[in-house]
């Protein structure tokens, strides 16, 4: 038995109560929302949000990922994100000089991984959409980050995101559970991904998972996996394999580092790992604790392996890991039962026909 996992869950039990409160509230903020005694604000361009009913985990980044490189070719396009754990306030619109530090890692991701579109990141969604149009008017599409819960903005296309093997219907209130939104928020949503599938999945689970989220006619659920990238060195961008019997560190700072060591264990003759807080802020001690680790690696072909995530919180030691076997595994998002073209064109047809 993991003791450590035994006593978080049955701290978050005696939570139970305040989790109540908090179901609660939601459900009265919700109502005040839908009966628009609270009101929100739309804008008069195309807002596609990306968002979940949960905390952290079920794959946000990698789909405002997938969105950034299928739009960009054709949109003048911008995302706004909130810059979770960034050490600046308010709004602000990555530039050449920025670091993650600054806008947090996600945004800094999108930012190096497009850096022709706008990346900008503010609390305030509301205050920072207006900002973000005046600094680049020629902006025809924002992407959401993380805002469906957020509901000052109204998007005009909501996709929200539920992890297959946690998926929301079987979830409760924070602190005892993950929830962050009721359930019954689902209904808003125009799309449904349920995300990190095993590429096995066979359509009879699908069906079974379709009919215990039980959308809306109106709404479509699609299935998603993790399809994994080749290394590419942390510093110099070189690619690398992963071999069999290759020898891994893993640093993991993310929210659910399950469906990557999953991986890194069917693809290697071993690893070990330092797991770290989401979004953790690297060290210079940490990075001394990573060397220390590596050094007890045996294996003839040893090397370190992050996550893209992570990689921007670490690239500031970069004289340090120049010349160490440190590597990035990039992922991205993989459609399952051959529906990908489907989700492009409720997409397309959302953008196309936006104000008619």
């Amino acid at each position: 038995m993991n003791f450590n996992n035994f006593f978080l869950r049955s701290f978050r039990l005696l939570l139970f109560p305040f989790a109540l409160v908090y179901g609660l509230v939601l459900r009265i903020r919700n109502y005040l929302y839908d009966k628009q005694v609270i009101r929100s604000t739309a804008f008069n361009l195309p807002i596609i949000c990306v968002g979940n009913l949960s905390v952290g985990g079920t794959g946000k980044s990698p789909m405002v990922d997938y969105l950034a490189s299928i739009l960009k070719t054709e949109y003048k396009l911008a995302t706004l994100s909130r810059g979770y754990k960034r050490r600046t306030k308010g709004y602000l619109m990555a530039g050449k000089e920025t670091t993650a530090v600054e806008i947090g890692d996600e945004p800094m991701q999108f930012h190096l991984r497009h850096p022709e579109i706008a990346v900008a990141v503010g609390e305030e969604r509301i205050v920072a959409v207006p900002q973000l149009l005046y600094d680049r008017p020629e902006t025809e599409l924002i992407i959401l980050d993380d805002a469906f819960q957020h509901r000052a903005i109204t998007a005009g296309f909501n996709i929200i995101l539920t992890d297959c093997n946690n998926l929301y219907t079987r979830d409760f209130y924070l602190p005892t559970g993950d929830l962050r939104d009721n359930i019954s928020s689902a209904r808003r949503a125009d799309v449904i991904i349920v995300t990190k599938c095993s590429p096995a999945i066979t359509e009879a689970e699908s069906r079974a998972i379709v009919r215990e989220l039980d959308p809306l006619p109106t709404q479509q659920v699609f299935f998603s996996a993790i399809r994994y990238g080749r290394l590419y060195h942390i510093i110099n961008q070189s690619p690398r394999e992963l071999f069999a019997h290759s020898e891994v560190l893993l640093i993991c700072g993310i929210a659910n580092p399950s469906p990557l060591t999953s991986y890194i264990e069917g693809e290697t003759s071993g690893y070990d790992a330092l797991f770290y807080s989401d979004h953790h802020i690297f060290s210079i001690d940490d990075l001394h604790e990573i060397r220390e680790r590596f050094t007890t690696l045996q294996g003839p072909d040893k090397l370190i392996i992050t996550t893209e995530k992570d990689a921007v919180r670490l690239v500031k030691f970069r004289e340090e890991l120049r010349d160490m076997p440190f590597f990035v595994l990039p992922i991205s998002v993989s459609f399952l039962f051959g529906r990908e073209n489907e989700f492009r064109g409720l997409i397309s047809n959302f953008i196309m026909n936006f104000g008619k």
